[in-house]
């Protein structure tokens, strides 16, 4: 909401800038036009208008108000005592203290969406994120997730206990030449689907790019995992899904499996210690290769 406000606020700013800018325009050809000249008085208001104008960026706010402050009380007295009869001429001199604080505005407001953009840069690159159309964590969150495990099986030792597996899509190019951008998009949501079905609403799967997927599960039988692995592979390589000519796609995958050992506690701080870990997994994985 306040992101919103913001850049709400920097358009206003930009907006009425851009109408008081028209406005000065317009006032030299209004006093062009009635008048046939252009006095050396009204080329001293309109460069002051333009100075005040780009003084507004660089100057701080306090001295802006003063700035306006001072300029409509001596205006005023001005008005009343030498005052001129030429409309056009009075209301010219308003332009000076609205572009100082249409500027100031501006500004203001560009630092504010700044800081708020900076913010925002922040949290995405701290805060591990998950894909919503998926639900596939990425490296990030994985990285988190390993830490955060890793923590619970040295703290709880033989009551707390978790596996990994890797799950790589081989020839992955010939995949994406297959399928395409658009339909591959596709698959990778159909592919974390079907990986979903076959683990635990407790498990988490995410996908660290290069057609590998992770799947971390807690608390889970090592003599069991390995069935839950190929229960896995197989759905995926089974996967009911069409390449862009309506053929049924072949998929060849590899997986490996990783369990916690308190000895290697180290390994689980570092993700890309993990992953090529696993990444030397699937090279053990020949069965797949002719599947």
């Amino acid at each position: 909401m306040d992101n919103k406000i913001a850049s709400r606020n920097v358009d206003i700013g930009y907006v009425s800038l851009i109408v008081l800018l028209l406005a000065e325009q317009l006032a030299v050809y209004l006093n062009l036009y009635l008048n046939q000249s252009f006095t050396g008085w009204q080329i001293g208001a309109s460069v002051g208008a333009l100075v005040v104008l780009a003084a507004g960026f660089f100057i701080p706010a306090g001295f802006s108000v003063v700035f306006v402050f001072l300029f409509i009380v001596t205006y005023l007295v001005w008005l009343t005592t030498y005052g001129s009869v030429n409309i056009l001429e009075t209301l010219w001199l308003l332009f000076i203290p609205a572009n100082i604080l249409i500027a100031t505005f501006v500004k203001y407001r560009l630092i504010r969406t700044k800081h708020i953009l900076e913010r925002l840069n922040a949290l995405s690159s701290n805060t591990p994120m998950i894909d919503l159309d998926t639900g596939l964590g990425n490296k990030e969150a994985l990285a988190d997730t390993l830490t955060k495990q890793a923590n619970l099986a040295k703290r709880y030792g033989d009551k707390y206990d978790f596996s990994i597996a890797m799950f790589k899509i081989d020839f992955l190019p010939l995949v994406l030449e297959s399928l395409g951008n658009e339909r591959y998009s596709k698959f990778i949501i159909e592919i974390a689907d079907t990986i979903q079905r076959q683990i635990r609403h407790e498990d988490t799967k995410f996908s660290v790019d290069a057609g590998r997927f992770v799947v971390l599960c807690p608390l889970t039988d090592r003599n069991f995992f390995p069935a839950v692995t190929d229960r896995i592979k197989n759905a995926m390589i089974n996967i009911n899904f069409e390449d862009k000519r309506g053929q049924p796609l072949q998929l060849v995958v590899r997986a490996a499996i990783l369990g916690f050992e308190r000895e290697q506690f180290d390994l689980y701080q570092n993700v890309d210690d993990v992953i090529a870990t696993l990444e030397r997994g699937t090279e053990t994985d020949l069965v797949a290769e002719y599947i």
